[in-house]
């Protein structure tokens, strides 16, 4: 009998150098997560936004993926396109689906799923954390931000890199906004306004890339770019 299930949503734009990477990290998170919970599925969507390099053919290296493609236009836009095919072809009712957010340029540890399903039978909203990969070049950057950042429970950071939520709230809250950026930041905001039990925890945390030339003008590379 399937109990629930989880989808995870990955946006994509002209990320084939680290889609491969990024999906056989959440392969091995869901092998690990069905072998610990047999009768709740996972599904990972990934949602390719005008690409214009090879990210099909980096997205289709790992078997077992969905993935749409389209001019979304916008981070936000794609977010919402990949949570609302992953609910509609969940096996279970939204309210029983766990949709867990992450980003093309990101690597999930791989308790990852079990972390986020444990809590999503506590919360509606979880909150993880972020840290940059480390590279031979970067170590002042690295300094800059772990003397900045707050990684533990109650921190004050949102990232769509981790994001949990419960499919029927964010079908209540009208999902991710088409919004250039900061769509995590807006859907969290509405949320909170909502009275949507949430936490911020610090026991999820997830590596993400340390570039400083993003997709977005104000996202998470630009403010590396501020620390270097």
């Amino acid at each position: 009998m399937i109990l629930g299930q989880v989808a995870v949503v990955v946006p994509a734009r002209n990320e084939e150098d680290w889609l491969p990477a990024c999906l056989t990290a959440l392969d091995a998170a869901r092998a690990h997560f069905l072998d610990t919970v047999p009768q709740v599925l996972v599904s990972v969507t990934v949602v390719l936004d005008r690409c214009t390099d090879r990210s099909l053919s980096a997205a289709q290296s790992v078997p077992g993926i969905s993935i749409i493609a389209g001019t979304f236009g916008s981070v936000g836009a794609a977010r919402d396109a990949g949570v609302r095919f992953a609910l509609s072809r969940s096996r279970s009712l939204p309210e029983r689906t766990w949709v867990a957010n992450t980003d093309a340029d990101t690597l999930v540890p791989r308790d990852w799923l079990i972390r986020h399903y444990r809590l999503g039978s506590e919360y509606q909203l979880v909150l993880g954390t972020v840290r940059p990969t480390a590279t031979a070049d970067n170590a002042h950057l690295l300094r800059s931000w772990y003397q900045a950042y707050t990684p533990g429970n109650g921190h004050p950071h949102v990232h769509g890199a981790n994001l949990g939520i419960g499919g029927k709230t964010y079908l209540d809250l009208g999902g991710f906004h088409p919004l250039t950026q900061n769509e995590d930041v807006d859907l969290v905001d509405r949320a909170k306004a909502k009275g949507v039990q949430w936490t911020a925890s610090g026991s999820i945390r997830v590596t993400t890339s340390s570039r400083t030339e993003g997709r977005v003008p104000s996202g998470f590379s630009t403010y590396l770019r501020t620390l270097t």
